[in-house]
């Protein structure tokens, strides 16, 4: 049994009377010559909980030791709250300091600091309200992920870190190896010799599970990964990380229907979870996000308050449309007409952001899926269209966000997929066990992959990936 009560179980008890001990650190302490009124938070809700303490009984060091930062345990009894933000709160017995905080050098004070500033003390961002709720409902996010796939039957593939193989082709990944970048060994032609090193070969931190996730798809039928991948590209966006969480289900048997199903059904029940599970620290962020909005001028604000446009989201059936009609539609809209896109829209772009939030926010006012992209714009694994331009591929848009899950139907047709990759300069001899799967029993199947960072920026309305993951990975930074 713990040696002390979370003060999220305490701020529920109705026990009044009852001894309690609690640990956590002091939020902030105010008061007078008589009494000392001390919040202490220890993690466990966003929630303080108040201590009241009778100046007489402590000695004046004690007193003065407890300030904003500091570790302190406290025993007393419970007793009904006087004032209304909670209910119930401690009336203080014992106090004893755990670990003191030099009330000149602590960094987090009583007032408004900015996201920026609390980026560069990233090891005490947690102790904050809003990292606080953050990372709580990262922790509720990830386990609903799991609890949603086990529920529906899926299992949990543990795919490679460390890979010799490019999944979406794009070559921005970090090197892994242990050869002395001083002194490396060298071929006769005078290239690094990879065949020194540990592996063997030249080796990087992996981009997607995707590849060795359809693998397992072909044995057990539903799979889903989910871990850390990299991507080594110098991009300092408020999108963007080098170290990022991603979500990849891949299903055999499933065309690219059954695909949409499936990605509407899990982003909703993600959705409905946190709100039920994480009302509190929802609330809080709720209004923080308000403020945020005011903040903006009138034509960047939101429509939608956060609570507001998560349940938008579970309240719509998504729209689905092809990528011909989405253009056809931004072809059409008063906005193109009137020059306000700032890139432009033809058959065969890339859809950027701007475009896709217009589809989502302006347009059909819900959530979109479109399918059936330009196969040039798309990797070489996804299922080739009849039409011979288009791929079975799917993107999930967001209001806010734009696009927040990507996905296809995979070619499963062994011709059609080399010669694709003989298009698009794939090695085949490095694949050769992906093509096996397309030799021995090959079958329709599908998959996509979440962000899961992307997720928390939507479900949490923050403006900044960096500020949804505990210790961000970007370029030029690796502090913590």
């Amino acid at each position: 049994m713990p040696k002390h009560n979370r003060i999220t179980n305490v701020l529920k008890s109705d026990a009044i009377g009852s001894q309690v001990l609690i640990k956590g650190w002091v939020r902030t302490k105010r008061g007078n010559k008589n009494v000392a009124f001390i919040a202490v938070n220890d993690g466990s809700t966003i929630n303080n909980i108040q201590v009241v303490a009778d100046v007489a009984q402590f000695d004046e060091e004690t007193l003065r030791r407890i300030t904003t930062g500091a570790c302190i345990a406290v025993s007393g009894t419970l007793v009904a709250s006087q004032g209304k933000e909670q209910a119930v709160e401690i009336q203080a017995e014992k106090i004893t300091i755990l670990g003191d905080a030099d009330a000149d050098t602590f960094p987090l004070q009583k007032k408004a600091h900015t996201l920026e500033f609390l980026r560069e003390i990233a090891h005490l961002r947690p102790r904050t309200n809003t990292f606080g709720a953050i990372f709580r409902i990262r922790h509720a996010l990830a386990f609903a992920i799991h609890k949603y796939f086990n529920n529906n039957g899926f299992y949990y593939l543990h795919t490679p870190i460390i890979t010799a193989s490019d999944a979406e082709g794009a070559g921005q990944m970090f090197r892994v190896t242990t050869l002395d970048m001083e002194n490396p060994p060298r071929t006769p032609e005078g290239t690094i010799d990879y065949s020194e090193d540990f592996f063997g070969r030249s080796t990087n931190l992996t981009v997607s599970g995707q590849l060795e996730g359809e693998l397992g798809a072909m044995g057990l039928g539903l799979i889903y990964t989910f871990g850390p991948t990299f991507r080594a590209e110098n991009s300092n966006t408020t999108r963007h990380l080098a170290e990022f969480w991603m979500i990849e289900p891949e299903m055999a048997f499933y065309d690219i229907y059954d695909n949409m199903d499936l990605a509407e059904d899990f982003i909703k029940y993600l959705i409905r979870y946190v709100l039920e599970n994480c009302a509190d620290d929802m609330k809080f962020l709720d209004e923080r996000f308000l403020k945020e909005e005011q903040a903006k001028k009138a034509d960047e604000r939101s429509e939608m308050g956060l609570i507001e446009r998560l349940q938008f989201v579970l309240d719509n059936q998504f729209e689905r449309i092809t990528y011909t009609e989405a253009i056809d539609i931004l072809l059409s809209s008063n906005h193109h007409k009137k020059g306000k896109f700032q890139f432009p829209v033809q058959w065969g772009i890339d859809l950027q952001s701007e475009h896709e939030r217009y589809l989502v926010e302006k347009h059909f006012k819900k959530p979109v899926i479109i399918t059936g992209y330009p196969k040039e714009i798309k990797a070489f694994y996804m299922k080739q269209n009849p039409d011979g331009k288009t791929v079975a591929a799917m993107d999930v848009l967001f209001p806010g966000i734009g696009e927040i899950i990507g996905g296809s139907q995979r070619e499963e047709n062994l011709e059609k997929l080399t010669q694709r990759m003989k298009e698009m300069h794939v090695p085949e001899d490095v694949l050769w066990w992906y093509l096996d799967t397309r030799k021995f029993g090959t079958c329709e199947h599908s998959g996509f992959g979440l962000g899961f960072e992307r997720m928390m920026l939507f479900i949490t309305g923050m403006g900044n990936i960096r500020d949804v993951i505990p210790f961000p990975r970007t370029p030029k930074n690796a502090e913590f």
